[in-house]
Parts: C-alpha cells; sequence; structure tokens
C-alpha cells in the first residue's frame, strides 16, 4: 500500500473513526485503525465491543495518489498522534513487506517508521445494511439526541435506563430517556412510513459519539435495525452500535393528562433566576430549590444548613389564581431547560408530589419531566 493524502483530510477522518478506538480493548488488534486503499478512495474502520466506525474517503485530483492498494492495521493512538503533530499539507504512507509502515514528508525531513498490528488478526467486521431502512434527516437526529440524551441513566443496575428507547410506528418516531427522576421525550414526523413496528434501546454513551461526528449540514441519515444491533449511514460514514436488550417502561404514563396550574415565562430568564438560587445547594442535599406561585410572581428559594439562604423573584405568565409550592433538583431543571431550544416555555403543576411538566408553547413533539421531591 502506498498513497499520498492530504493531511488536514486524513486527521478529520481519523478523529471521526478514532472514537471506536478503546484502550482497554481484550482484544489487542482492536486499539488499531484499519486502513484499506483501492482504486476509488480510502476506508478507515475502528471497532471495539459496543461500536464501530467506518468513513469512507473517495479519491479525487486534489485529496490523494495512490501508488499501490492494499490493507493494513496501524496502532490507532500513534498514528493520530503523528498525523496530528505534522504540520505539513499532504503525508506519505507507505507499507514495507506488510510489517511496517514509512509515514513521511515529501522531503524526509519527518519520518516515522512503525510496526503494524497483523491484518490477518483483525475481527471480520459485519457492517451490512437491511432491506427495510428508515430514514430521518440529520439535523432532526441531532436535535433528537441534543434534547434526550442528557435525561439518561449512569446506574448500570438498570441498564435500559442507561439508553434512549426508540419506537418507530409508521411515519411517527418516538424517543425516550429517563432515569427515573425525570423524563425526556420526543416526536417527530418521519417524511416516508415504516412498514415494520420498531422498539429499541440505544446506548446513550454510543449514541452521543454518533452525534459528535455526524453534520447537521448531512442529508437524510439510514437507520438499519436488527435484533441486536443498529447501523446508521450517512454521508459516506458507518456507524454500527449494540442495542440495550430489556422492556423499556411505558414512560407515556408519566405524563400527567390534566394540570393544576400553568406558567409561561421567559426561558433564559427562569434558568438563570433558578441558576442563582442554587449558588448555595449541593450534591449532597440533591441540589433541592423550592418554586412558589403568587399571582404572576414566580419565586424560587433555596436553603443550605451550612451556607444560607437565596431567594429569586421574577414575572410570569399564568392560568388561573391558584397557588403552588414545589421542590425538585436544580441540576435537572436546569438540565431540561438547556434542552429546549426556544426563548419561552410553558410550565405545568398538577401538585406538589406530581411531576412538572416543562415545554415550548410552540408545539415541536418535545416533553420535559421532573418529579419533584419531598421537603418533609
Amino acid at each position: 500500500m502506498k498513497l499520498k493524502i492530504k493531511r488536514d483530510l486524513l486527521l478529520e477522518n481519523l478523529n471521526k473513526v478514532s472514537k471506536a478506538i478503546s484502550t482497554k480493548n481484550l482484544i489487542p488488534t482492536l486499539s488499531g485503525i484499519k486502513f484499506e486503499l483501492s482504486k476509488e478512495g480510502l476506508t478507515l474502520t475502528a471497532s471495539n465491543n459496543d461500536i464501530t466506525i467506518q468513513k469512507f474517503i473517495a479519491i479525487d485530483k486534489d485529496n490523494m495518489n495512490i501508488d499501490e492498494e492494499g490493507i493494513i492495521i496501524i496502532q490507532g493512538k500513534e498514528i493520530l498522534d503523528i498525523v496530528r503533530i505534522i504540520n505539513e499539507e499532504e503525508i506519505n504512507i507507505e507499507v514495507i513487506d506488510e510489517l511496517k509502515v514509512l509515514i513521511y514528508t515529501d522531503d524526509e525531513k519527518i519520518k516515522y517508521d512503525l510496526n503494524v498490528i497483523n491484518k490477518n488478526e483483525y475481527p471480520n467486521v459485519n457492517l451490512e445494511k437491511s432491506d427495510n431502512c428508515v430514514s430521518i434527516k440529520a439535523e432532526d437526529l441531532l436535535t433528537i439526541i441534543k434534547e434526550t440524551a442528557f435525561a439518561t441513566s449512569n446506574d448500570e443496575s438498570r441498564p435500559v435506563l442507561t439508553g434512549i428507547n426508540f419506537k418507530i410506528n409508521g411515519d411517527i418516531l418516538e424517543c425516550s430517556a429517563t432515569d427515573s427522576y425525570r423524563l425526556a421525550m420526543k416526536k417527530i414526523k418521519l417524511d416516508k412510513p415504516v412498514e415494520e413496528l420498531y422498539n429499541i434501546i440505544i446506548p446513550s454513551k454510543n449514541i452521543l459519539e454518533l452525534s459528535r461526528i455526524i453534520d447537521s449540514n448531512d442529508e437524510d441519515v439510514k437507520l438499519h435495525i436488527f435484533n441486536n444491533k443498529i447501523l446508521f449511514d450517512a454521508d459516506n460514514l458507518l456507524f454500527q452500535s449494540r442495542l440495550i436488550n430489556g422492556n423499556y417502561p411505558n414512560t407515556t404514563k408519566l405524563i400527567p393528562e390534566e394540570s393544576l396550574v400553568k406558567i409561561k415565562a421567559k426561558l433564559s430568564q427562569l434558568y438563570n433566576v433558578i441558576e442563582q438560587a442554587s449558588i448555595l445547594t449541593t450534591d449532597k442535599e440533591k441540589n433541592i430549590v423550592s418554586l412558589s406561585t403568587k399571582d404572576n410572581l414566580l419565586t424560587v428559594k433555596s436553603v443550605s444548613n451550612e451556607k444560607g439562604k437565596a431567594e429569586m423573584k421574577m414575572n410570569v405568565e399564568k392560568n388561573n389564581n391558584e397557588e403552588i409550592t414545589i421542590a425538585f433538583s436544580a441540576r435537572y431543571m436546569m438540565e431540561a431547560l438547556n434542552a429546549l431550544n426556544t426563548e419561552e416555555i410553558e410550565m405545568s403543576f398538577v401538585g406538589e408530589i406530581k411531576p412538572i411538566t416543562i415545554k415550548n408553547t410552540k408545539e415541536d413533539g418535545l416533553i420535559q419531566l421532573v418529579v419533584p421531591i419531598r421537603t418533609y
């Protein structure tokens, strides 16, 4: 194998596939990145037990010159560090006797001679595609991830809650994430209905990695769904993730059907008020703040036995004269507000022990729930 390639182009794509490299992998060969060079271009592949990422770089007259096709496995960390540190426009990569790879600049003032991983020991990575795929706009997928992934659990004792639940019925995609203390649910309408029903759980940490390497300007992302894995196909990028086994809880039942009090508020102002009040709270005390409404005035308070008290007020729109006082985690509420892409929000309260519902005042299919905390 022998090629010359634009350094920035190679670095950009190595950064993408390297997300699938794990230094803790039990299979040593998976610490490498597979370079597969053909007359059509260069394919980079990296994999671990959870995800596989493959990126194809098509050849054109400006981005690379191919002298000899071939396959080589290069240690991922080393090749990434080398390409990052070489500050030249182009880089040469040349395999010697399938045992070593030379990486050098045209003037050979910079030259690396690396041992390679035996390509015969690299596992066969199966990136199969299904006949019936689901198509979703890249921008919509990124929005879903931003608006839901934060609400997943980090507790591995309940694996299903560490993922995002994707349910597809016809042309409706419903995505839910919960750690049992809050819920984020997003519904969107797909351009094309799907014949099969899907109900899968994708690990949150995996889909967050996907969100870091796809572009909102990309066209549609195709989802190829299987019993134990999902393959995302976007702009010469393949991203495969395992699925989590198990039954996801019916989160729809958690959403209150009625409300006692509704308020409308400027999102940024409400966020700031809660953040200001939360300064005196601690993780140990669950970052508890209390919210109360009287007429069109909203008051947020916090009390710390060690630090003191805080009280913030702001004007809101209120639907009736009912009053309510409710306590919750400031951190959870701020994360929910931060996921909303709007200037004004609507908060609904059923009672002091019922979940708080947060929505965009303009319908966008997103619902956030925060479970209150008893303070007595």
